[in-house]
Formats: C-alpha cells, structure tokens, sequence
C-alpha cells in the first residue's frame, strides 16, 4: 500500500474537522423547520393542563447595573410578576447588566481575549432563576421593556434547588434555545418568545444568557414566563423517532458526540489503532503541524488525539495549552475532566474557570489537586462567578500559582471575608478584579501594601469596605503604576480620597465614580481629578447630580485625551460647556447625557450633525 493513502486520510480529518460547522449551519434551517413540526404534534392530556409560572427567585447572576443594597436596577426585579411591561423605556423597576455595546472592550482595563475560544460561545453575562413548580418547558417568554435583543441562550438545570435531600444522580443542564446576537433595531418592549426544544426531565431553574454587544444602550428585563406540563408530553407517533438534541449540534459542543460529556473519554484515551506507517505527514516540521493543531477547539484537539499516535503526541504538548479556556464548557466541567487536562497543562500561563464548577460539579479537593500541578507557570488566572472557591481555594492560588499578575474575582460573592488576605502574598499582581465580592479593608488594605505592581483594579459594588477614602490614600501612596481604577458604587468615598488618588496615581487613565452619592462638585473634587490626571481616557461619574460646568470645562482644557464620558443624572450641565467639551476632546467616542435635566433631544441632534463620531446617549421613560 501506497505511504500516501494513510497522509490523504489524515489530511481528509482535518479538512472534515475545519468545514463541520459550516455544514451544520447550513442544515441548521432544516433542523428548525422539523422542530417546528414536532412541536406541532405534541398531545396534551386534558388532565395534563398547562402551568404557567412567574420566576420565585433569582439564585445567582453574573453582574448588574444596581447596587447590592437596593432594588433599583439589580438582577432581583426579574423575579414575580412585571413591575413596568407593556411600558417602555428607562425604570428602575427592572434587570440591567454592568455593560452593552463594545464599549467596555475599548477601554483601558479590558482583557485580551484568551486563545481557541470557540467561535459559537458568544454569552458574556447569566442570571439563573427558580420557579415554584417543576415542569416540562413548553415555553419560556422573556419580558424586555428596553433595548431587548441581548438574550442568545436559554438552559435548563434537572436539579431541584427547593429539594429537601440531595439529587440521586447528578443535575445537567440542557439547551432549550440558542441563536448567535442580532442586531434589534426599535428599543420598544416586546414580549420574547423563541422556539425551545422539548427535554426528557421537568425543571424549575432555568438560566437565561445574554450577549450585549450589539446593543445601542443598556438592555432591561422586567419578568420571565416559564410555562410548561407538569407530566410528560406524549409525541404523535410520526415524529417520535426524531432526536430533539439534533437540533442543538453546534452549541458550544454540547452534544454528546462532540461535547464535555464525551470529552472525559476523549482525554483519557490511549488506545490508538495501527496503521502502517503516517505517511509524509511526519515529514512535516514538528512546528507547523503545532500551528495547525492551534486553531482548533479543545473537544476537536481531543477528537484529534485519537486518530494515530503521531496526531497523538501532538495533542499532548503542553504547549497546546498555553491558553486554556474552560468558560464555555461550564456546563460538563468537573473533577474528572480537570484530572484528564492535569498532565498536559503543565504549562499552562492563561487559565479560564470562570462560570465553573457550580453546584458541586468541582470540587475544592479537585481544583487544589489541578493547581498543584498546573500552576506553577500562570499568569493569568479567571475565576468569574466560580461558587466552588472557598478560602482553602485562594491560599492554594497564593502558593501555588507564585507568577501569577492577573487574578479575576468577579461576583464570586460566596467567598468569605478572610479569604481574601491570601491574596497579599501575590506580590506580582498586576490586575486585581474584587468585583461583587465581600473583601473588607483590613485585607484591601494588606493587598494594596504588598501588591504595589497593580495596574488595573476592580472594587466596584465592594459593600463589605467601611472607609472608601482610607482606601484610596493606601492606592495614592502605594499603587503609583495605577493605571484603572473601578470604585462603581462605592458608599462612602469623599472629595479627601479623590484628592489622594489625584495626587498619588498620575498615570491613571480611567476611573469609575459611578453612582458615588458622597461627591460633590463644591469641593472641587472633579477639578482636582481634571487637573491632576491628563492621560484620563475614561471617566463615569454617573448619577452624580452635583457636576457642573465649571467640571465639564476643566475636562475639556486638561483632559484632551479623553474617549468615554458618563455624566447620567446631572442637572447642572449646559448644552454650552458640552460643546467646548466636544470640540477639545477630539478622541471622545462615548457621551452619556440621560437625565441630564439641562439637555435635551433637541440638543443632542444638534451635536449629533456637529460631532457625527461621537456617540451620545440619552435614555428616556415613557
């Protein structure tokens, strides 16, 4: 036999490996169509009436635009009935994430994003809700009474979090409807209704996700609508051999021949076939086969692997898992699945766990055993919404993981307080995410003293700090390479922190004051920050009634650079001090003027013919 036909063959994988999701979206319409039908013929037992249900609680999110203290804004409005549907417009009745558009993405504290991301995994935030009654879906509306179109993902989880004793097999969770972000041009409410698939178990937590990028202003949900059976429903004998999950082939490799359920399998397997010889394949320089091997997925890497042992031994460098990013599989990570990744990680620098390990799916005994051994050589270490971490977690990071400059946090609001001094021992940190978390200062304060090389930090929503002002004269006298600072609601800060931050952090380049209800412009605090911070490219002072023109003009004499500007809520702002602001400021791309009292929509068509690349936003309440 000719050494060519085994190289042809492997050369066939690959090019089959490459086109597969092309050919799934071509069949994707297909798919929908017989969906459709299936749902057509579904019979509803006269007994079997239909329950329709309000959300009871909201158990778990992964930010919002409120504060933790009240209800305007937050995550918690989604559940009961509609506060503000049919309505339109701007309330703070109902559910905003943190961020929209690609805002956050242009800024200076934004992340580079971590390599062999699967093109398909679009969700940047999640709220989980529970409904009183388990049922069989047949349907889930979302409310959106405000720039709606964010939602790409809806799931459900088999686990009952009313259930007095444990589940009796382990709770997964399944795809009801997904679809890529789309652009919804009108802002008006709309009651949402995709079309879901039919599962095999009832439920009562669903889990909604939602992709903001495409968005022109922050997205607002009021309430969601499971309704669904409370037994099984029967399907009509000709579409009963239909598998439902056919549907759901390329969402984020999910299913069980491409997905995290196989991929345990896929990790440990050894046992390869023989085959002659490989060809010319080998021939290739050992490089450009690993460039190669670099674009595709982990659950194809792992699919790859089992080909022949020289395809093999390239799965298994290391260096394929420089960047390993488990975020989009949190659905099927687990212990076995990190035990499977352990022996090829080794050299792993960038490591996304965030969103994982949620209800029991890892273990503290299972991500300790995994950092052992893969984290002698992090930099980077994400750890979003990762409920699992205690402080057993956070010392066995602080030990472990002895390079490690970027550690994110964010919401992981189960740790408790004095977790968070391990933190200190990571003398190298150069990005530090507290977001939603329950630090308090005694340990802010050891982080800030012992991590002077921080660049860019997250305190914002930190509810657990007592003196925002003691805080930011440690940042002032310790953080001099402090480039991005997030103190979004912070409770307590005065115009003496500002000064210290001013004065102590020269080459800050973006700051967040959002929603900081003790500043006052009569102290001259904002004029001290535009005077003393001319790298300044971002700036929100949010809901800070007190900003005035003497502010706005100091911006626009010193602080030339500036790109992003949030002045929501202000009453003392003048069409005229905008626009000096407007002509000095020639790289502002972002101007948020909601409720600026002083300003109205007749004064922002005026700046929008004058200053086209500027976009100005002014939200209304009808």
């Amino acid at each position: 036999m000719s050494p060519v036909f085994p190289m042809l063959t492997v050369l066939t994988m690959f090019y089959y490996l490459c086109l597969r999701r092309r050919a799934r979206t071509a069949a994707r319409g297909e798919m929908m169509n017989s969906h459709r039908a299936i749902e057509s013929n579904i019979r509803t037992s006269p007994l079997n009436a239909e329950v329709v249900q309000y959300a009871k609680e909201v158990v778990d999110f992964s930010s919002h635009y409120g504060s933790e203290n009240s209800m305007s804004y937050t995550m918690w409005n989604l559940a009961g009935v509609p506060n503000v549907f049919p309505s339109s417009g701007d309330f703070t009745q109902t559910a905003v994430f943190r961020t929209y558009g690609t805002w956050w993405d242009q800024c200076p504290s934004a992340s580079l994003p971590f390599k062999r991301t699967p093109p398909n995994f679009q969700s940047q935030d999640y709220v989980e809700l529970t409904f009183e009654q388990q049922v069989y879906p047949t349907a889930v509306h979302v409310l959106e009474t405000y720039h709606p179109g964010a939602v790409i993902r809806i799931l459900a989880c088999s686990a009952n979090p009313y259930s007095p004793s444990p589940p009796a097999e382990v709770s997964r969770w399944e795809i009801l409807w997904s679809e890529r972000p789309t652009k919804v041009n009108a802002s008006q409410a709309r009651q949402f209704k995709p079309c879901i698939k039919q599962i095999n178990f009832p439920t009562n937590l669903i889990r909604l996700e939602v992709n903001s990028s495409l968005l022109d202003y922050y997205t607002e949900l009021d309430a969601v609508v499971l309704h669904g059976m409370k037994d099984k429903p029967v399907l009509s004998l000709k579409t009963s051999l239909i598998d439902m999950n056919d549907l759901e082939d390329d969402d984020y490799e999910e299913n069980d021949d491409c997905g995290m359920d196989n991929l345990n399998k896929k990790l440990s397997s050894t046992a390869l076939r023989e085959g002659p010889n490989n060809g010319y394949f080998d021939k290739l320089p050992y490089e450009l086969i690993q460039l190669i091997l670099n674009h595709l997925t982990l659950p194809d890497l792992c699919r790859l692997a089992q080909t022949c042992k020289l395809l093999n031994q390239h799965c298994y460098d290391p260096l394929q898992y420089i960047h390993l990013n488990l975020q989009p599989y949190w659905a099927k990570l687990n212990d076995t699945s990190l035990e499977f990744l352990q022996a090829r990680c080794t050299l792993v620098q960038w490591l996304n766990l965030s969103w994982t390990g949620n209800r029991g799916f890892i273990s503290v005994a299972g991500f300790s055993r995994f950092l052992k051994v893969c984290g002698s050589e992090l930099v980077r270490l994400e750890l979003s919404c990762s409920h699992f971490l205690n402080e057993i977690c956070l010392e066995i990071i602080s030990e472990m993981c002895p390079h490690l400059q970027e550690l994110n946090l964010s919401s992981c609001d189960k740790l408790p307080p004095q977790a968070f001094n391990h933190i200190a021992k990571l003398c190298g940190l150069k990005r530090l995410v507290l977001y939603r978390t329950k630090v308090e200062q005694t340990a802010l304060l050891s982080i800030l003293n012992f991590c002077s090389e921080l660049q860019h930090l997250s305190l914002g929503s930190c509810v657990m700090i007592e003196d925002y002002d003691v805080i930011a004269s440690m940042i002032g006298a310790k953080c001099k390479k402090l480039r991005t600072l997030d103190l979004w609601r912070c409770k307590n800060i005065t115009e003496n922190g500002i000064a210290e931050l001013a004065s102590g952090c020269p080459l800050l380049e973006e700051l967040d004051l959002g929603w900081c209800p003790t500043l006052q412009s009569s102290t001259g605090c904002f004029a001290k920050l535009a005077r003393h911070l001319p790298n300044l490219q971002k700036l929100f002072l949010t809901a800070n009634r007190s900003v005035c023109d003497t502010d706005i003009e100091e911006l626009a004499c010193n602080c030339t650079r500036l790109r992003q500007l949030d002045i929501l809520g202000t009453r003392m702002v003048s069409p005229m001090s905008l626009r000096k602001l407007l002509e000095s400021c020639k790289d502002l791309s972002l101007l948020d003027v909601s409720f600026c009292s002083q300003i109205d929509n007749r004064a922002v068509l005026e700046f929008n013919g004058s200053f086209p690349n500027v976009f100005i936003k002014k939200s209304f309440t009808q």
